[in-house]
């Protein structure tokens, strides 16, 4: 039962995410997928609730159905009762979907199951590093932003509301999410892969500042 859910739960993952934008497609999910299972490795988890968050975490992001956060939940719960999921299963992997977010940080409850941490490192380990500066060229893209500007500094001090609205610079956005990232790892292993990424992203923008300025 469990395999075969969890590779029903792929392929229509895949088949719904068909078109998505590159930085929210079904290539996300399996690397956050594939990054969940290499940190569940050394954990005391639940595998089958993580891999099935894992894969379903995007499928219907807020920021491409006008903020609906809603609409992720409903459409899991839809397809897991379809494979005759329990009721636990399926309380388990909503938790996870409906936490996870960087945005809904502050609104989570204090005691998070180990099984969303899991899922949470790998979805953020796949915001940083040369991938994550490549999906966040291509949103800021998607979106038309500016790549920089030396006259709009970074936003550390935005609610929820205002954070989902900003159309700030695509560098700007390392400041006010992926450089803080790290430093918010749950595992010994998210840990581990994020201060390699950070690391990279922070040579990159070194090396963007001194081309910018012709340095």
């Amino acid at each position: 039962m469990e395999n075969n859910l969890i590779e029903n739960t792929a392929e229509f993952v895949k088949e719904q995410l068909k078109g998505a934008e590159a930085g929210h497609d079904w290539f996300h999910i399996e690397r956050v997928w594939k990054l969940a299972r290499k940190i569940a490795q050394d954990e005391n988890c639940n595998h089958e609730v993580v891999e099935l968050s894992a894969l379903l975490h995007d499928i219907a992001d807020p920021k491409f159905h006008n903020g609906d956060e809603n609409l992720a939940l409903q459409v899991s719960r839809t397809f897991l009762e379809s494979q005759d999921a329990s009721e636990d299963l399926i309380q388990q992997v909503l938790f996870v979907i409906k936490n996870i977010s960087f945005k809904n940080r502050n609104d989570v409850p204090k005691d998070l199951p180990l099984e969303l941490k899991i899922v949470q490192d790998a979805d953020r380990i796949d915001a940083i590093g040369a991938i994550g500066v490549a999906r966040t060229f291509n949103f800021g893209g998607f979106k038309n932003n500016l790549m920089y500007h030396p006259d709009l500094k970074p936003r550390l001090d935005m609610s929820k509301e205002e954070y989902k609205k900003s159309d700030g610079t695509t560098i700007n956005h390392f400041y006010e999410k992926l450089l803080l990232l790290k430093d918010m790892m749950n595992t010994r292993k998210g840990k581990e892969i994020a201060e390699e990424r950070h690391n990279f992203m922070l040579k990159f923008l070194d090396q963007f500042y001194r081309e910018w300025n012709v340095d």
